[in-house]
């Protein structure tokens, strides 16, 4: 089966004076999706931004929203994130006791449901989940800060992942991968069996659009 690769920009990465351009010369790179980190200071050490942010931007790009959540009881916020504009909402396994309460919230906003699991939780603890789950995210990095290394470790998982799926007939569900992620080793992560590249300083370094057109290339490569 050819399965359709996609990159995430991260724009936790991004220029916050010049965001709204920096999403233009993303559109005009073809990207069709945006990865938005929100983090709240508890479930890690990080704060970035929220519910105003997402708000203003969606009137103005058509891009997939694919909003991750690295809050500590998702279940709070999923309505109004919804609200905001999100398409995708990526909550963390490890942030929350009602998993199943925030899959269904979710969907009953008409959105599409993610589970990501950190480096150090094991893909089992999610199978329960998963043939309820449009995305599972496997993050590479622990989360909370962007220019981490990557730990080539968690493309197992991404690989157990794809088989499990695969072995059940869930063609339709996505595999992001989230940390570390440049043109180096992006060949390594789709050849596990990751489809949803997200990237962050590695696209929005120096040429937006270069970058895109490098990950692009190895994107093409990978699906033939």
């Amino acid at each position: 089966m050819s399965r359709k690769n996609l990159m995430s920009p991260s724009i936790l990465s991004g220029d916050f004076w010049r965001l709204g351009e920096q999403i233009t010369e993303l559109e005009n790179a073809d990207v069709e999706w945006l990865h938005i980190d929100v983090m709240d200071g508890v479930f890690v050490d990080s704060i970035s931004y929220g519910m105003p942010v997402i708000r203003s931007l969606r009137p103005r790009t058509s891009l997939v929203f694919d909003v991750h959540l690295m809050i500590t009881e998702p279940e709070r916020y999923i309505k109004f994130i919804s609200d905001c504009g999100a398409d995708y909402i990526t909550f963390h396994y490890e942030a929350t006791k009602n998993v199943q309460e925030c899959i269904d919230a979710i969907k009953a906003c008409g959105k599409k449901a993610g589970i990501a699991i950190k480096p150090d939780t094991p893909v089992s603890d999610i199978m329960p989940y998963v043939e309820q789950l449009d995305m599972v995210l496997v993050m590479t990095v622990y989360p909370g800060f962007g220019g981490q290394k990557l730990i080539p470790e968690c493309f197992e998982k991404v690989r157990e992942l794809r088989t499990f799926t695969e072995s059940k007939g869930l063609t339709d569900i996505n595999i992001q991968v989230d940390g570390g992620i440049n043109t180096d080793n992006v060949t390594i992560a789709l050849d596990a069996g990751a489809n949803i590249i997200v990237a962050g300083s590695a696209v929005f370094k120096e040429s937006i659009t270069e970058n895109i057109n490098r990950f692009g290339e190895k994107l093409k490569q990978s699906a033939l």
